[in-house]
């Protein structure tokens, strides 16, 4: 073999070797990524039971007329009634949903703001009582479901632009992955 043929089956090897480490590369990145979405998904679940047990927290405080804290018991039990039927054993998406449970959170943060508008919340804080801790604990918690709904659909997003690449798609770097999605519910704060 001459010294040509050497040159062009090294450089084939090396564009071969180099390809196989970007598409081990690829595939690895895209399992850390449908990770990060699935753990997520997780604190999302978590902050969203926070949010529901404040909710509850404050319904039980006496703050709030009987009538009100019936609703709000109401609106939290169904959100964590919703989370205890969700389990990840029977998932088809290994956990990367929030198995339809928009329209729940959605319905609690109304009858939140249905509950609470701003001079009902700043008769709470100005008693100072054990209405007003529940009530800043709400704030936080609904601050921190906010934030970790935002974390979890980044992360699908990212995950979502990686499996749009074509070369993602051509070498189904993806596998049998079902493309998770972004969770949308109403999750504004408590004004006041």
């Amino acid at each position: 073999m001459s010294t040509l043929a050497w040159v062009a089956v090294a450089a084939a090897v090396g564009v071969l070797l180099l390809l196989a480490w970007y598409l081990s590369y690829s595939a690895a990145r895209l399992d850390r990524l449908h990770a990060k979405v699935e753990g997520a998904l997780s604190a999302l679940d978590a902050q969203v039971v926070r949010r529901a047990e404040a909710t509850l927290e404050l319904a039980n405080s006496g703050a709030l007329d009987p009538a009100t804290a019936l609703l709000l018991v109401g609106a939290a039990s169904g959100s964590l009634e919703r989370v205890n039927e969700h389990t990840f054993a029977g998932d088809p998406l290994e956990g990367q949903h929030f198995a339809g449970r928009e329209g729940v959170e959605s319905e609690l943060t109304e009858v939140i703001h249905a509950a609470l508008p701003p001079e009902v919340a700043v008769d709470i804080e100005a008693s100072s009582g054990p209405g007003a801790a529940a009530l800043g604990r709400l704030r936080a918690a609904g601050l921190r479901v906010q934030l970790a709904r935002r974390f979890h659909n980044d992360a699908v997003k990212e995950v979502q632009r990686v499996r749009a690449k074509p070369v993602v798609r051509l070498f189904r770097l993806a596998g049998h992955a079902v493309l998770p999605q972004t969770v949308e519910f109403d999750d504004a704060l408590i004004h006041g």
